[in-house]
């Protein structure tokens, strides 16, 4: 394989959060609060997924699409339904993804309709090992296996009783662990309100946060929370455009990358509207810039923004790619011998009238790129996407 002179070789991009039922929400009401937003848009769009073939049309759909934007390893939310979640497990087998895939947990009537919960925090546990037992099944015959996860939705969705069940679980499977941590106002306050404590040291307190747990959003985590991702080696998932919508505030990641915290980013399919993890690299350094200058105009240009430091475009890829292997165990994220050949070919779609340098090359590469910029797109060695088929050096 040889690259022409306006190909450039990357390495495949890691989503560290996607909610796989809410694809076809993307983009939709996302100028309602949260709480409304699931209950009126989102629940009622996840309990369709007890039907298998629903599963498989929306899973088929979007597992092809995110490896067409780059992004050839996935961590997802699934749903309730086991139907539904197989169907998610099946179309990463089918079109060769690197899937992580959580049923997701949520059986607290106070805080979850009634048509989309579990009857019972036994019968989630239940679930919740008939689905890690049904994936080990499935992977019996593939290449690139599919990895179950533990997934409490978040606090408000959960009773102690599940939560504490998943953290036993995770112990027994060693399994990787997602949920959400300090997303927003509303979370944050109900963890205070219901344990009297912040909703990091609640999922710490049932085992849930461990050096394979990622946490997605964390706006509002503070720094004993940060000090306490650190110490368990907790990785975060930035999520930089849903935590426009619903972070109500803007998570520091440079400053969290200085603290050597784990962090990688994710889509948040669908508060986040976009299947593009450039398109959230972008943003994430647009976010750092607003975190910076501040954004209310009303204010003194000097006590206007943070004043902190800002992201590079090398921070950005950098969470893209490294970031997120390093949260999920995986020997990928770069272009090196030990490391999986999980790439992207992408050529560049403007034209050059001086002389560019790799640096300068590099940043318009990642402002300007999108799918149809991406000519081929290899998962361990296996062209997924473009013309050829196979690469023969797979690792």
């Amino acid at each position: 394989m040889q690259l022409s002179n306006d190909q450039l070789l990357l390495p495949g991009f890691i989503d560290l959060h996607i909610h796989a039922p809410q694809w076809p929400n993307a983009g939709v009401a996302l100028d309602l609060p949260l709480e409304d937003w699931l209950n009126v848009y989102t629940f009622p769009l996840e309990s369709k997924f007890q039907s298998s073939d629903f599963a498989k049309k929306v899973y088929e759909d979007l597992v092809q699409e995110l490896l067409a934007q780059g992004t050839t390893t996935a961590l997802y939310f699934g749903s309730v339904h086991n139907a539904g979640n197989l169907e998610l497990v099946k179309a990463c087998l089918k079109y060769q993804q690197r899937g992580f895939v959580g049923k997701v947990v949520m059986d607290n009537p106070q805080q979850t309709p009634a048509n989309y919960r579990d009857e019972s925090a036994a019968q989630a546990l239940t679930d919740t090992k008939t689905f890690i037992n049904s994936v080990y099944e499935l992977n019996k015959k593939a290449r690139i296996a599919v990895t179950p996860v533990i997934t409490p939705r978040f606090l408000p969705s959960c009773t102690s009783e599940a939560l504490a069940g998943l953290g036993r679980l995770a112990r027994q499977y060693n399994l990787p662990i997602q949920s959400h941590c300090s997303e927003s106002d509303w979370e944050n306050g109900y963890a205070l309100q219901q344990y009297h404590q912040r909703d990091a040291a609640v999922l710490d307190h049932f085992g849930l946060l461990t050096d394979k747990a990622v946490m997605a959003h964390g706006t509002l985590l503070n720094e004993a929370d940060l000090d306490l991702f650190h110490r368990q080696e907790v990785s975060l998932a930035h999520c930089p455009i849903s935590n426009v919508y619903f972070g109500n505030a803007i998570l520091p990641a440079k400053q969290i990358l200085e603290r050597n915290n784990k962090i990688g980013l994710g889509t948040d399919i669908s508060g986040g509207f976009s299947p593009s993890i450039y398109q959230n690299i972008r943003q994430a350094i647009i976010s750092s810039h607003q975190r910076y200058e501040g954004v209310d105009a009303q204010l003194d240009p000097q006590t206007r923004g943070t004043k902190a430091p800002m992201l590079t475009m090398q921070n950005a890829f950098y969470m893209a790619t490294i970031g997120g292997a390093l949260s999920l165990h995986v020997p990928t994220g770069q272009i090196k011998a030990g490391c999986y050949a999980d790439l992207q070919i992408v050529h560049q779609n403007w034209k050059t009238f001086q002389t560019e340098t790799p640096q300068l090359r590099f940043e318009k590469l990642l402002y300007q790129t999108d799918k149809a910029n991406i000519d081929q797109v290899l998962v361990q060695g296996k062209i997924v996407i473009g013309k050829e088929k196979y690469c023969e050096n797979h690792k």
